[in-house]
């Protein structure tokens, strides 16, 4: 079936209930384990604060992505879990402390990410750059993916983490246009050119990477309609997750999305050129973060 022939797949009605495809099991007992590592160097994970729901199985394979630059973020999603309010001081322990923990784990992959950082000039990228570099120098046999804000599209700052060493350099446009006013101070616009920046500044020496949520009301229609607005500003990786809301207090889910649906949206994106889509109800941007290129080229 072509993309010209494309139809809507009829929206799920939620149940109160997740779906079987939705409930995961839990390995308590390494989460307590990671969680003890973490405090050991004060270190924070996207998984402890977003509430992923991989969280135990990421932890139990030694897996987490890093937190770096505090855990309160300057914007107010409306689906998301971090905390907002009045970010602390750049915490410079904590590129050592990441680094520490990256040699103690033995991981040969790491993600690193941050909140949103707007009350810094640069947007938190030399923080970002300066762990990397660590990570790279300290634990050579490690392959380092960041995962950046829109550092409000500021050239130098997308200049300096292009700079870093980091093999993949991920910004997630995270929903269609339509439902942008769930990103509070973003820009569906910003976000396509955050992408194509760091494509133009990286050239070949990084491969860049967005992620998307369904199940908020979009249609496959937008939903194919972002696919070709990533590959137009060269985006080779991507990312497709069911939404869960983290509370009642958030984004209500508008549908389960069936994994059928999500198979879909796979072959569809890899269609239009992807060179790696995860695209499952569990799927998160950071989510067995190394198959992106072990299933793709191996190393750049």
């Amino acid at each position: 079936m072509t993309i010209a022939e494309n139809r809507l797949t009829p929206a799920k009605k939620v149940d109160f209930k997740k779906p079987e495809w939705l409930r995961k099991k839990l390995v308590p007992n390494a989460q307590k384990e990671m969680e003890a590592l973490l405090g050991e160097h004060g270190l924070h994970t996207i998984c402890q604060e977003a509430k992923c729901p991989n969280i135990s199985e990421c932890y139990a394979k030694k897996n987490a992505t890093f937190l770096i630059l505090g855990n309160i973020c300057t914007r107010r999603c409306t689906y998301c879990n971090v905390h907002t309010g009045k970010p602390t001081e750049v915490d410079l322990s904590e590129i050592d402390g990441v680094t520490q923990s990256v040699i103690k784990l033995g991981l040969r992959f790491v993600v690193i990410t941050s909140p949103a950082r707007d009350d810094l000039a640069d947007g938190g990228a030399n923080q970002f750059y300066r762990v990397t570099k660590n990570i790279l120098e300290k634990s050579p046999g490690t392959q380092v993916e960041i995962l950046i804000p829109d550092f409000k599209g500021n050239e130098e700052s997308l200049q300096k983490v292009v700079d870093s060493g980091a093999v993949i350099i991920g910004h997630n446009v995270e929903t269609v246009p339509s439902l942008y006013h769930i990103r509070r101070n973003a820009s569906y616009e910003r976000s396509l050119e955050v992408l194509k920046k760091i494509k133009e500044l990286g050239k070949d020496k990084v491969k860049t990477k967005s992620a998307l949520m369904v199940g908020l009301g979009e249609t496959e229609e937008e939903m194919v309609q972002v696919f070709k607005d990533l590959r137009a500003v060269g985006c080779e990786f991507l990312s497709i997750g069911q939404y869960l809301a983290p509370s009642g207090d958030y984004e209500k889910v508008k549908e389960f999305v069936t994994p059928e649906q999500f198979a879909r949206y796979k072959e569809l994106a890899l269609e239009l050129g992807f060179s790696f889509v995860h695209s499952t109800p569990y799927a998160r941007s950071s989510y067995l973060a190394h198959e992106y290129l072990s299933n793709n080229e191996g190393t750049l």
